[in-house]
C-alpha cells in the first residue's frame, strides 16, 4: 500500500491540533518541516513520541538547504550542520532527510563535485542507518531540474543516497515527467505532490504562495504520478503545499481535502495505468449526473408566500401538496421545486441562520450506490434524514453549509405521501421555462478550492479557469464546474469581503449556499412580457448600459430597443449570443435569472456582471429599506 503523507507546513495551528487532524483524515505519516519543529517547545524525542501516539510515522525531515558544491570553510560547516540534523532525526525517530539543491552564492557547479559531496554524506548517514534524499529546486543555483538531480544521485552511487521528486518543481518549470520512467524505483526515496493555478510569475514566489492540492489547480499531476508509478515506486506520497490561504485555514478541513485529493489522484492513476500494479483503494468511477431532479427551498410564513408569488409569476404551477407535511411541489417543463415549511432540527438551523433559502438539491445519477460509496471513501458526510419525508435514503451527502445533495436513480416519487389531485389556485400562463441552466453557489474564497475539489472528485465534472468578477466594491472570484453534457452547471463564487453583493449574501447566510438559479427559456422576450403581466418586473438596468451596448456589438436598433424595453442584458462570442435578465432579490440576496442561449455560446454573461451587480445593489438598498420598515 502506498503510504499517504502530508507536510505539516501546510496546516495551521499547533502541532497537537495538526496531528489529530492528520490522523483523523486517514493519513499514515507526516513530514516534519523544520520550521514547525523549531517553533515548538517540545523536545525532538517528545515530538516523535507524540506523533507515534497519534498512529503516525515521520516519513521525512526537511529541508536541509545549501549543502552541495561549497568551498571550504563553507563545505566543512555544511557537513557539521548535517551531523547535527542527523542527531535530531534519530531523536525524532525518522530515517530520511530531504536536501534541496543549493542556492548558496558561494556554491560551485559541477555534477561530479556534487556527487562527491553526496557520496561522503551517504557514508556518514549509513553509520547511523539514515538515508539522504536529493531534490532539485526549480530555482536552484546550479541544479534546477530533476534530471540533473538524478545524475548527481546516480554518480554518487551510494545505497543511502536517493532522489526526491516534487511535482511542482518538474511541471511548474515545464519539464516533461516522462523521463522519470527510466529511473530505478529503489533510487526514488520520496515523492512530494502539489498542484497550482497556471500563473506567469517568478517560480520561487509561485511555489511559496500558490501551491494547492492535486486537482485544485491546472498542473497535470496525474500524468506526473503515472510516470512515477510506472517505475514500480511503492514509497510514500506526500503533499507539500505552500499557500497563504491554507496557513490560516481549518486544519481538519485541509487535512480532509488532502486525503480526498490523494485518494482520488491515485485512483485516477490506477485506472489510467491498469497494467501497473498499484495497491491503492479501488474506487467506483466518478458519478455521472443525468439531470437535476429537484431543488428544495425552506421558507416560512410571509416569506414562503412571497416565494410562491415569485414562482407563479415565473410560470410554475403547484402540482402536489404533501398529505402530512407543510410541503408543496411546483413544476414547469423539466424543473421541479419543492417549497418546504416543515420545522426540523436541520431546517431550524438553516432558517435561523439564513431565512428562506435553497436547502437541498436532488441529482439523478445512474448508479447511486457506487456514487455514494465513492463519496463516503473520499470523506463526504452522509445525512440520515428522510428524503422529503418519504423514506430513509442513505444516498444523501452533506453539501455546502447545512444543505444536502440527494443521489437519486429516478425522478422524485410523488405517488407516495403526496396529493396530486389538486388544482393550483394561482393562475399562471405557460411562460415556458424549460430547464435549469445553472446554479451559483457563494462561499468564502478560502473555502472555494475545497468545494471545487469536493465536486470534481465525487462527480464527473470539469472545471474552468478561475476568473475575476468585478463588483463596484470589490472582487469576486468565479469558477465554473460542469458535466460534459451540460446536465448540470455550477458557478462557485468566492468572496473575501462583505462589501460585494455576493459577500453581502454570504454575511447574511450561514457559510453561503445557492445564491441564484438560472432558468433557460426558448423565447426570453415572450417570457419577460408574461412575467411583467404577472406583476413581476425584471431587475432594472441603467439606460447607459444600452447606449454602450450598440457600440460593443453589431446589433440592430430593433433588437436594442427590445432589450432595453425589457431590461435584458446581452453578450456574444464567436459561438453565439446570450440574453439574460434577473428578478429582484430576496432580502438575503437570493435571486432568479432567466437566460436564452443562441448558437454555441458557452459563457455566463460575465462581461455584464458589473452592471447586473450595480443594479442589484440599487434595488437591494430600496428593498431592504421597505423590508426594515
Amino acid at each position: 500500500m502506498v503510504k499517504k503523507s502530508i507536510a505539516t507546513v501546510s496546516i495551521s495551528g499547533n502541532l497537537t491540533e495538526k496531528l489529530k487532524a492528520i490522523s483523523e483524515a486517514g493519513f499514515e505519516g507526516i513530514e516534519i518541516f523544520e520550521q514547525d519543529f523549531i517553533a515548538d517547545l517540545s523536545s525532538p524525542r517528545d515530538i516523535g513520541k507524540m506523533i507515534r501516539d497519534h498512529g503516525l510515522e515521520i516519513t521525512l525531515f526537511q529541508p536541509f538547504r545549501d549543502f552541495e558544491g561549497l568551498p571550504n570553510p563553507y563545505r566543512k560547516k555544511a557537513f557539521d550542520r548535517a551531523e547535527r540534523k542527523f542527531d535530531i532525526m534519530q531523536e525524532l525517530g525518522t530515517d530520511l532527510i530531504l536536501i534541496c539543491s543549493s542556492v548558496h552564492p558561494q556554491s560551485m557547479g559541477g555534477i561530479d563535485r556534487a556527487a562527491d559531496d553526496f557520496n561522503e554524506l551517504g557514508d556518514r548517514a549509513a553509520k547511523r542507518d539514515l538515508k539522504v534524499g536529493y531534490e532539485a529546486l526549480c530555482w536552484g543555483r546550479h541544479i534546477n531540474d530533476h534530471r540533473d538531480a538524478w545524475e548527481v544521485v546516480r554518480r554518487a552511487n551510494h545505497s543511502n543516497v536517493g532522489l526526491i521528486l516534487d511535482s511542482f518543481h518538474t511541471i511548474g518549470k515545464g519539464i516533461s515527467s516522462n523521463n522519470i520512467r527510466s529511473i530505478p524505483a529503489n533510487k526514488i526515496f520520496f515523492v512530494q505532490l502539489a498542484d497550482a493555478p497556471q500563473i506567469e510569475m517568478d517560480l520561487l514566489y509561485w511555489s511559496r504562495h500558490f501551491r494547492n492540492m492535486p486537482g485544485e489547480g491546472d498542473l497535470n499531476v496525474t500524468q506526473f504520478m503515472r510516470d512515477v508509478m510506472a517505475t514500480g515506486y511503492n514509497g510514500p506520497i506526500s503533499l507539500e503545499i505552500f499557500n497563504d490561504q491554507f496557513r490560516g485555514g481549518d486544519a481538519r478541513i485541509i487535512a480532509k481535502d488532502g486525503y480526498r485529493s490523494l485518494t482520488s489522484l491515485m485512483d485516477d492513476v490506477k485506472k489510467q495505468e491498469p497494467e501497473i500494479p498499484i495497491n491503492v483503494i479501488d474506487l467506483p468511477k466518478r458519478g455521472t449526473i443525468d439531470s437535476v431532479s429537484f431543488i428544495e427551498f425552506i421558507s416560512r410564513n410571509e416569506e414562503a408566500r412571497s416565494i410562491e408569488k415569485q414562482l407563479v409569476s415565473l410560470g410554475f404551477k403547484k402540482t402536489a401538496v404533501h398529505s402530512e407535511k407543510l410541503m408543496t411541489c411546483w413544476e414547469q417543463e423539466q424543473i421541479r421545486i419543492i417549497l418546504n415549511e416543515e420545522k426540523t432540527q436541520r431546517s431550524n438551523r438553516l432558517w435561523d441562520a439564513i431565512g428562506s433559502s435553497v436547502r437541498d438539491i436532488g441529482l439523478i445519477i445512474p448508479d447511486t450506490k457506487k456514487a455514494f460509496k465513492r463519496a463516503k471513501v473520499l470523506g463526504a458526510k452522509s445525512l440520515q434524514e428522510d428524503l422529503l419525508h418519504q423514506k430513509n435514503d442513505t444516498s444523501t451527502i452533506k453539501g455546502l453549509a447545512e444543505s444536502a445533495i440527494y443521489l437519486l436513480d429516478a425522478p422524485l416519487n410523488l405517488d407516495k405521501g403526496w396529493n396530486k389531485e389538486i388544482m393550483s389556485q394561482e393562475k399562471s400562463d405557460n411562460i415556458n421555462l424549460i430547464s435549469i441552466d445553472h446554479m451559483a453557489q457563494t462561499m468564502s474564497y478560502e473555502s472555494m478550492l475545497s468545494w471545487t475539489l469536493f465536486y470534481t472528485t465525487l462527480f464527473d465534472m470539469k472545471k474552468s479557469d478561475i476568473r475575476d468578477v468585478i463588483d463596484p466594491d470589490g472582487l469576486v472570484r468565479s469558477q465554473v464546474l460542469e458535466t460534459e453534457t451540460k446536465s448540470i452547471r455550477l458557478t462557485l463564487n468566492g468572496v473575501d469581503t462583505y462589501r460585494t453583493f455576493a459577500g453581502s449574501f454570504l454575511e447574511k447566510s450561514f457559510e453561503g449556499s445557492v445564491q441564484h438559479i438560472a432558468f433557460a427559456t426558448k423565447d426570453i422576450f415572450k417570457t419577460v412580457d408574461l412575467m411583467r403581466s404577472n406583476s413581476f418586473p425584471p431587475l432594472k438596468i441603467s439606460p447607459n448600459y444600452y447606449d454602450d451596448l450598440i457600440a460593443r456589438f453589431d446589433i440592430s436598433t430593433t433588437l436594442l430597443g427590445d432589450l432595453k424595453k425589457r431590461n435584458i442584458l446581452y453578450d456574444e462570442d464567436e459561438g453565439g449570443s446570450f440574453l439574460h435578465c434577473y428578478t429582484p432579490s430576496m432580502p438575503n440576496g437570493f435571486f432568479f435569472e432567466i437566460i436564452q442561449r443562441e448558437g454555441k455560446y458557452e459563457g455566463f454573461g460575465g462581461p455584464n456582471a458589473p452592471y447586473r451587480i450595480a443594479a442589484q445593489k440599487r434595488a437591494d438598498s430600496f428593498v431592504n429599506k421597505i423590508y426594515r420598515a
